[in-house]
């Protein structure tokens, strides 16, 4: 293109010099015309259609620079062009440089993009809008990837489970509980005074252990079993033992992690008649006591009630108001410190401790969910028995990401 050798020069001549349309939006790299436009590099972008006016759609945004917000949205920050064209900026428009359906566009900075992909990276480039239209894509660009999406994923039956780490999941933290321990049933024995009816004892309630920020690969598959013994992988890296079974007149508990409490031993009479007493079953393990980190479930009742839980489920009442039958002991809650499981308690009801349930009056012969000692058999004698009580069932519970969100606080509540 030729500059005339004086005087202003107008658009409308340097559309008619390139042969563009009084409306079209030109980049020019000539030396001749930045140094007309007083730019030393670059390309020089500008809408030719008003060829007389000092207006102008607005110069690049600068400075551009992104941040995760979630595992669905990033932020992206900006500074403003040097020129707005000489009219106001009504937005911006943020676009990604990847996919350009993933845009927003917002007054001022920063903008939130949202509906993104978990655990995946963005980059954004911005410009600006005013009423003569869209001005140039900023230089610069923001990049950042999205945080992994949050998730669990509980095993509540007893079994043998596979744990598949999900998409950009690096870490979990786990909580296992065992199975409580069953009720024992009447004991009948013999000696030189006499015969003696023995009620059943109550079975142990069951541990409770947990494991923060263990470290997975995504897409690999993990062992997660719930029976005698429940733990995640392998008894070396998280094992939760089960409420002791009750041998007759002998009470028994959990025995690794936190301790379950120990079942109600048995109540006994002398003779071929009388009422057969049970032991109501231990409570299962918490979140934090008098075990270093897992606390002790409710203690024994035997013609008392349950023990107060020590951050565990309580212990079940042990006598009974319908049929001489111990109550359950109570659960524990698989949902951090504070929420409760279900609980037990036939006769004197149990007591909750941080994260257990307290029996109700009058019924729960069985353990509470989860890992609470079933009641033992009792009743009249001779006459009809009454079924010992079963132990509460077992749980595995898995919570990512395990570098955010760590047992026994609330943050492993539900998702």
């Amino acid at each position: 293109m030729t500059l005339p050798a004086s005087g202003a020069i107008s658009f409308s001549n340097i559309d008619t010099e390139l042969g563009y349309s009084a409306t079209a939006q030109i980049g020019l790299n000539c030396s001749s015309v930045r140094t007309l436009f007083g730019q030393a590099s670059g390309a020089i972008c500008m809408n030719t259609g008003h060829g007389k006016s000092n207006t102008s759609v607005p110069g690049a945004p600068t400075g551009v620079s992104a941040s995760a917000t979630s595992c669905s949205a990033i932020s992206v920050s900006f500074s403003a062009p040097a020129s707005n064209g000489g009219l106001s900026i009504d937005y911006y428009q943020v676009v990604c440089t990847s996919s350009g359906s993933n845009s927003a566009t917002g007054s001022s900075s920063p903008v939130s993009v949202t509906g993104l992909s978990a655990s995946t990276s963005y980059t954004f480039k911005v410009r600006a809008h005013n009423s003569k239209g869209y001005g140039c894509y900023s230089s610069s660009t923001g990049t950042a990837t999205t945080s992994v999406a949050t998730g669990s994923q509980s095993y509540t039956s007893s079994g043998s489970y596979t744990f598949t780490a999900p998409t950009g999941v690096t870490s979990v933290s786990v909580v296992a509980v065992g199975i409580g321990g069953s009720g024992g049933c009447v004991y009948i024995s013999y000696g030189c005074c006499g015969t003696y009816r023995r009620g059943g004892a109550g079975g142990g309630g069951a541990a409770l252990v947990y494991r923060n920020n263990y470290s997975v690969t995504p897409s690999n598959n993990y062992a997660a079993t719930i029976g005698n013994c429940t733990y995640f992988i392998n008894t070396s890296t998280l094992w939760a033992v089960g409420g002791g079974p009750s041998n007759p007149g002998y009470p028994q508990g959990g025995a690794t992690g936190g301790r379950g409490g120990i079942g109600g031993g048995d109540c006994y009479v002398l003779g071929s008649s009388g009422v057969v007493n049970s032991g109501g079953g231990g409570g299962a393990a918490g979140y934090s006591g008098i075990c270093g980190n897992y606390g002790q479930g409710g203690g024994q009742g035997a013609g008392n009630a349950g023990q107060t839980g020590h951050n565990g489920g309580g212990g079940g009442g042990g006598l009974g108001l319908s049929g001489n039958i111990g109550g359950g002991g109570g659960g524990v809650g698989i949902y951090g410190q504070g929420t409760s499981g279900s609980g037990g308690g036939c006769g004197s009801p149990g007591f909750a401790g941080n994260g257990g349930s307290s029996g109700s009056n009058g019924s729960g012969k069985n353990g509470g969910s989860y890992g609470g000692g079933g009641a033992g058999q009792g009743g009249n004698y001779p006459g009809s028995l009454i079924s010992a009580g079963s132990g509460g069932s077992g749980a595995i519970r898995i919570v990512w990401p395990g570098s955010s969100r760590s047992f026994p606080s609330t943050s492993v509540g539900s998702p």
